[in-house]
């Protein structure tokens, strides 16, 4: 009876365990994201406060990258919170929920990419940087990428109607809501890895030979050697950049895999580090990138975040 009891005592101990675990992840998690969550709006009111930023191609851009990387935020924490609470949802809800997650995904390495060559131009072409990258074009280039993000959503969905879903009881899902589990058959699978594998490497290859580009032009003597140097180091960020979001793609497969090595509060543990470090920093970078190091955004920015009470050291032009 004794012995029974003592079991008891600690299956329950185990159970409290993992339950202070899981609040206390949740708790850390959350405080960063929210920490991210008001730079990224910050900066989105502050891209849209003055009509500099809504008439430079660059600002225009990167306003589309935060919107994409703040959605993302969002989503992400919601699945992360779904999951740590051991919701089980429908086919149909976590399909959504994942398709607008990759929707978003998509649209990051591809403006990262028209960002940089952006950059490639305003070094290389200055002359014509005016004449090739304009508003009008930018616009272009904005709607393409979402174009492709929605093209590869539709096609996600197409793969998604080939499965038998009559063959199943329920359209209750058995584990939790994941990309990795809405998966369902190998062609799905195998478009997945394939989308990915091109993405990412059209838009690394296309940041490389930018800043190889940028790194060639700057030995010329009618370059601007400051302009260069800045847009050198802004192609290295947006490389970091693109292997930290490619990285957050492979993540939740790679725990899948320890998993089976790690126990649960090891693996608990990992997947709070990782989630912070891979999915939420990244999401984060973009604005600390340009709030710190752009000149023209730095005093507007830090002017909203002190909810006005830092005045701009730099009057910005209305």
């Amino acid at each position: 009876m004794s012995d029974t009891s003592g079991s008891q005592t600690n299956i329950t101990d185990v159970l409290q365990t993992q339950v202070q675990e899981k609040v206390t992840a949740a708790a850390v998690i959350t405080l960063p994201w929210c920490v991210f969550l008001f730079i990224n709006v910050t900066m989105l009111f502050t891209l849209r406060s003055k009509p500099v930023f809504c008439e430079t191609s660059r600002y225009v851009l990167l306003y589309n990258l935060l919107f994409a990387d703040t959605v993302q935020m969002a989503l992400s924490h919601l699945l992360y919170l779904i999951a740590a609470s051991r919701l089980i949802l429908s086919y149909p809800v976590c399909g959504f929920l994942t398709l607008l997650a990759s929707f978003t995904t998509t649209i990051a390495p591809l403006t990262l990419l028209v960002m940089s060559l952006e950059r490639y131009v305003a070094v290389c072409y200055p002359l014509r940087h005016t004449t090739i990258i304009t508003i009008r074009n930018t616009g272009v280039a904005i709607v393409v990428i979402w174009a492709f993000s929605s093209l590869n959503v539709l096609t996600r969905v197409l793969l998604l109607l080939e499965f038998p879903f009559e063959d199943l009881e329920s359209l209750q899902m058995k584990d939790m809501c994941s990309s990795i589990y809405i998966l369902l058959g190998p062609r799905s699978k195998d478009y997945d890895r394939a989308f990915i594998c091109v993405l990412f490497v059209s838009a690394g290859v296309a940041i490389s030979f930018s800043y190889f580009g940028v790194i060639i032009a700057a030995r010329s003597a009618s370059t601007d050697k400051a302009s260069a140097r800045k847009a050198r180091n802004t192609l290295l960020l947006h490389l970091v950049q693109l292997c930290l979001i490619l990285f957050s793609t492979i993540f939740n497969p790679l725990l899948m895999a320890l998993s089976g090595i790690l126990t649960k509060i090891v693996l608990t543990r990992l997947h709070v580090f990782l989630y912070v470090c891979v999915s939420l920093f990244p999401r984060c970078l973009s604005s600390l990138i340009y709030g710190i190091r752009d000149q023209t955004i730095r005093p507007v920015l830090m002017h909203h975040l002190c909810c006005g009470f830092l005045k701009p050291a730099v009057p910005i032009s209305k």
